[in-house]
């Protein structure tokens, strides 16, 4: 599941003095960090599909039209399982979706009635999306605040304290109203409304180590 690059983080900084020497003996921490804020905004399209099929038959007698039912529901399986897709008729390859759909109509007509999918996320797939956007607001922190201590010839050190302050999940498996959404709407249309978004805003603090190494830099 392909995810757009993250767009650039909103960055807040600020560089402390170090404090005055502490008197005893033992030597005290520099003091000198960078504290920062920043986030990151991605998206995931679906992962899964869900269709349900309605099957009918009109027969003279009872017995009749449910051995066609049983056969039409046999071949529905039958092509599934020819194609690799789970006879559950749950997708995860909306390719193999539309073909399937489009040869059930084709080969049964209107004994057949097939809705417009569902598309929805698994709950590992929401999982996957959370982390991510946690991981690119963190990166996206540090990089601004190595940027920050280049802008005064410094160099970033270790990290001394990330936190995560904000998250926000909207869209796809979160919108209820999606469930009913029009039979006019598109393939890509459907996919677009039960895309989900996640956003991070992190705060950290940087140790600063000290000017930067301009013969690196130069390297």
């Amino acid at each position: 599941m392909a995810l757009p690059s993250p767009p650039p983080a909103r960055v807040f900084a600020e560089l402390l003095p170090a404090p005055a020497a502490a008197p005893a003996s033992a030597p005290a921490p520099s003091g000198r960090e960078v504290h920062v804020s920043g986030s990151a905004e991605l998206s995931a399209g679906p992962d899964r599909a869900r269709v349900s099929l309605r099957l009918g038959s009109r027969k003279e007698a009872a017995g009749a039209a449910r051995s066609s039912v049983a056969r039409r529901l046999e071949y529905i399986a039958q092509s599934a399982r020819q194609r690799g897709v789970p006879v559950c008729i749950i997708f995860s390859d909306f390719g193999k979706m539309q073909n399937v759909c489009n040869l059930l109509i084709e080969k049964l007509g209107t004994s057949v009635t097939i809705s417009p999918p569902h598309f929805y996320h698994t709950p590992e797939a929401v999982d996957t999306l959370r982390r991510q956007v946690c991981v690119a607001a963190v990166g996206n922190t540090r990089q601004k605040a190595q940027e920050v201590c280049r802008l005064f010839g410094q160099s970033l050190g270790k990290p001394l304290l990330i936190r995560e302050e904000e998250t926000k999940e909207w869209g796809g498996h979160i919108d209820s109203h999606l469930l009913n959404s029009p039979d006019s709407l598109t393939l890509q249309e459907r996919i677009q409304n039960a895309t989900a978004y996640a956003s991070c805003r992190v705060f950290a603090v940087f140790e600063i180590k000290g000017r930067e190494n301009r013969r690196n830099k130069l390297l």
